[in-house]
């Protein structure tokens, strides 16, 4: 991969590693209280549980996606959350600006991660991709 490549992939995947982490600490933790979104997720039909888990595979793996360790299956792990979130937020439409938040911004961060899962760390990564050497 060209250095500008790398780059690219450093921005999409530090951008993707805040995103998650926001979503995670801030929105799960703060806003809405892992307690609440556990009855959201139940409102979903899905067990309480699984938001605990969701809430710690967005912060795990923003935090890997943030410093470049393990950014490949810290994306991996993450893609089907972002699915999960697309698949919640399908009822209200495309827009995420509609009530009940739509599905596009939840679809565009799945494919999003799938790019890095692809793609691995890129440059500024704590961790070096080996693939990228080759």
């Amino acid at each position: 991969m060209n250095n500008t490549a790398t780059h690219g992939t450093a921005l999409l995947r530090i951008s993707l590693g805040v995103i998650y982490i926001a979503h995670s600490l801030y929105l799960k933790l703060v806003i809405f209280t892992l307690p609440g979104t556990a009855a959201f997720f139940e409102s979903l039909g899905l067990p309480g549980f699984a938001a605990y888990a969701t809430f710690a595979a967005e912060a795990i793996g923003g935090i890997a996606l943030l410093l470049g360790v393990q950014a490949r299956w810290a994306a991996l792990a993450l893609v089907p959350v972002a699915l999960g979130a697309t698949w919640a937020h399908s009822g209200a439409g495309w827009v995420f600006s509609n009530a009940g938040g739509g599905w596009e911004y939840p679809l565009f961060l799945a494919i999003a991660t799938a790019v890095i899962a692809l793609q691995g760390n890129g440059s500024l990564a704590l961790q070096r991709d080996r693939a990228a050497d080759q």
